[in-house]
């Protein structure tokens, strides 16, 4: 052996060396990833056709591996970390020569392009990363950051160490729009940062809350490094339970665990939705707990007030506190006494089959055995309990085809249970109400008759939906039903919205906040997967800056609100009406319904359109395009030459050689610990496409092939991967925020400004350690 070392190690740190090398070497990362996987299998392969790489492996023929398999030990659970007394044997590191590992390389390269890069399932959510890409640079390039920033310090410059508490809050707000840390991080040092130290802010504390704000881009959805995580998360998930399911001797997953082993991003957003406003709200908390300790270093500063008019405290508690809460408050108890609730009566051509037991009762005594060591005997015996119900019911009820008088049973069964109030118009109106009520909170001096006549309006609405409006009534004759009442309350809120124009914070926050709601709300309520809402997010960001740029040349941005209103339209007329015009029979009310979606649709372009050319006019979308290409291209070379360095580890056995010896501890909180500070060891020098994509498809068939929720693991990759970022002297936010910052801020300053909350995200992965449901919570509550 070389150095004492065994061939499969030493062939370990020849490629680290050669990545270390050649990210070092100031080549782009992309292609340097992939030259020193063509390097180190050449150096690897050359040490091993000159008989200097031997590995020590098991010598399967011997007494005591044979007396291991007599007792019943799985082969593949058989390593020399757990049982180092075995007898071993030398082999080269390719036992069938580096030629035929470079046949397998080449061949497995070729698959994995197909399924991971070019059209495989993965594809389709790799695209959101183009999409979150374009809306975050977009966004960025837009000044819409600088009117935030100036927006909110503003609101919360008063306080102590306001101005601190407003970075955290922007930072929140840009890392839901756009989730790149770096730009995050030099837009808010650019911006920011000079402000913050003409106000005598300490140096300290105000890049270390930047640093720190900027990077919350990594966990607060939509994060391109949960879109980036869940691709492989949910594949090795899967893979890794299926092989723990047949370890066990049960058939499948699904059996031995009871739930589908999957995992998708838009489960993973919701996942790292609470854990990412923890992190921001402990920022917060300590920036102001900093003022109040050292208020001469943090000092509240008066600059000015976002609301043309003065607002008493009680008209403030009355329009913004109590009303809404009213008004949310009823619609809640109404739906609980069953006056509001869905309208649908459709029923369906089969009937429901019938349910089956909580788990498979039918597998052999080894699977369950297992069963019962991982779901208790109370869970078991439940089981079994239903399966025997059932098998004496004669079995699990098979879906029939409805007989026309079963039909017409259950036609009146669903009438009779259906809400008089409809869920959606309820939503709206209250929607609808909220308006009112903040337009009047935000001017209590003008006149506010306009304000009742629409309050009155929404009560007519809800009152001939309630008493007009019947379950079988049409969506067209609903409309018509409500048209009168409805125009009112739309003149009402069109009141209401000038005068919401006169608060700067409204003005500023309302429509990059309308932008998240639509996207992070699609994908956390399950309407739709990441790629169509990341697409929805782009071309709602290219509006918005279209618009924003329209109003700085003092142009009407009337045609852009105009395309907005359209793609309202079109998706409500999506919502409500059957739009299929190759079916039997078409009602002329489906005609109207699908012309005029597709009127609303094709307005709805050129209004995006119009939005591209006002860009491309100003200057602005060459180089969004140009930076979105350069962003997107080094994410899929990153891709690409990480499977390259992945699959060179793999065929030297290194990925294995890992794998048994981190299964040869017995604890698997003391596996994962181990995982978790090797990654944060490697965040120092790797980013997080190469960690994402050469370190976790190597420890994930470990780490997911536990008894871990994988949400939980990914999300705590994903903000151990954040501390990284942070931490001194080598992460890579300070590095940005360096090449940004006057030259009176020193690297110490920044340094020493950001081991406060190097700690408190270390209290965050604490935090998550210790009550994981923080994580779980929410994909729980939520529809997937």
């Amino acid at each position: 052996m070389l150095f004492g070392l065994d061939g499969v190690e030493i062939g370990l740190l020849i490629v680290f060396l050669c990545l270390f090398g050649g990210i070092l070497s100031g080549f782009p990362v992309a292609f340097a990833i992939g030259g020193s996987a063509v390097i180190s299998f050449g150096i690897i392969a050359g040490l091993d056709s000159a008989g200097w790489l031997i590995h020590q492996a098991i010598d399967t023929g011997s007494a005591e591996y044979a007396a291991l398999i007599a007792e019943g030990i799985r082969p593949d659970s058989i390593s020399i970390f757990k049982y180092p007394e075995l007898p071993r044997m030398g082999e080269p590191v390719f036992p069938q020569g580096w030629e035929t590992a470079l046949d397998r390389n080449v061949s497995f390269i070729v698959n994995r392009m197909n399924e991971r890069v070019l059209a495989g399932q993965s594809i389709e959510t790799l695209l959101a990363v183009l999409m979150f890409v374009l809306m975050g640079i977009t966004l960025e390039r837009s000044k819409i950051a600088n009117d935030l920033l100036l927006t909110m310090a503003r609101v919360f410059g008063p306080l102590p160490g306001g101005l601190a508490v407003s970075i955290v809050v922007v930072g929140a707000f840009l890392a839901a729009s756009t989730g790149i840390v770096g730009a995050t991080v030099v837009t808010m040092g650019l911006l920011a940062l000079p402000t913050m130290l003409r106000n005598n802010y300490s140096p300290e504390l105000a890049t270390g809350v930047i640093a720190a704000s900027g990077t919350l881009g990594q966990i607060i959805p939509p994060s391109i490094v949960i879109v980036l995580l869940g691709t492989l998360a949910g594949d090795l998930y899967s893979a890794a339970q299926e092989e723990r399911a047949s370890s066990v001797g049960c058939s499948d997953a699904l059996t031995y665990l009871g739930e589908p082993a999957v995992v998708s991003v838009g489960t993973l957003f919701q996942a790292a939705l609470l854990p990412g406003i923890m992190l921001a709200v402990l920022y917060a908390l300590y920036a102001f707990g900093y003022a109040l300790l050292n208020p001469s270093k943090a000092p509240a500063v008066e600059m000015g007030a976002t609301n043309s008019e003065v607002i008493t405290r009680n008209e403030g508690l009355t329009w913004f506190l109590a009303v809404p809460a009213a008004l949310i408050g009823g619609m809640i108890i109404l739906s609980g006494a069953g006056l509001i609730g869905s309208q649908n009566v459709a029923v369906d051509s089969f009937s429901a089959a019938g349910e089956t037991a909580s788990l498979r009762t039918n597998v052999g005594p080894e699977c369950q055995a297992a069963m019962i060591e991982l779901h208790g005997q109370d869970a078991w015996d439940e089981a079994v309990e239903q399966q025997a119900a059932i098998d004496a019911a004669g079995g699990v009820a098979e879906a029939h085809q409805l007989t026309e008088e079963e039909r017409a049973a259950q036609l009146e069964i669903n009438i009779a249970n259906a809400a008089p109030i409809g869920t959606g118009i309820a939503i709206a109106m209250v929607l609808f109400g909220l308006v009112l009520s903040t337009a009047r909170g935000i001017s209590p001096s003008s006149d506010p008759t306009p304000l009742l006549i629409g309050a009155g309006g929404i009560l007519a609405v809800l009152v001939f939906d309630a008493l007009a409006v019947s379950p079988l009534t049409s969506p067209g004759f609903t409309f018509l039903i409500i048209l009168a009442p409805l125009l009112v309350v739309l003149w009402s809120c069109r009141h209401a919205v000038e005068r919401l124009g006169r608060n700067e914070l409204l003005r500023v926050v309302f429509p990059p906040l309308v932008l998240i709601v639509a996207v992070l709300g699609s994908i956390l309520g399950g309407i739709t997967n990441p790629t169509p809402a990341a697409a929805l997010g782009a071309g709602g960001a290219i509006m918005l800056a279209a618009f924003r740029k329209l109003r700085d040349e003092q142009k009407s941005g009337k045609l852009i609100i105009m395309a907005s209103f359209s793609l309202v339209i079109m998706l409500l007329i999506g919502v409500n009406f059957d739009l299929r015009t190759h079916v039997e029979e078409v009602s002329a009310e489906t005609w109207i319904a699908f012309f005029l979606a597709q009127a609303t649709y094709l307005f709805a372009m050129f209004g995006l359109f119009y939005a591209c050319w006002t860009l491309f006019r100003s200057g602005v979308l060459s180089p969004v395009v140009r930076e979105t290409a350069k962003v997107t291209s080094m994410v899929f070379t990153i891709l690409i030459g990480s499977q390259l360095l992945n699959l060179v580890v793999i065929s030297f056995g290194g990925e294995h050689y890992i794998q048994d010896f981190l299964k040869s501890f017995d604890n698997e909180f003391q596996v994962f610990l181990i995982v978790m500070l090797v990654l944060f060891l490697l965040g120092f020098v790797l980013d997080f496409l190469e960690i994402i994509y050469i370190v976790i498809p190597i420890v994930g068939p470990v780490i997911y092939g536990g008894t871990f929720d994988p949400k939980w693991v990914t999300i705590m990759i994903a903000v151990n991967l954040q501390t990284s970022f942070l931490t001194p002297p080598f992460g890579f936010a300070l590095f940005y925020l360096r090449g940004v910052a006057p030259p009176e801020v020193t690297t110490r300053h920044i340094y020493r400004g950001i081991v406060p909350f190097v700690l408190i995200q270390v209290v965050g992965l604490a935090l998550l350690w210790f009550f994981p449901w923080v994580v779980t919570i929410v994909p729980d509550l939520m529809p997937n």
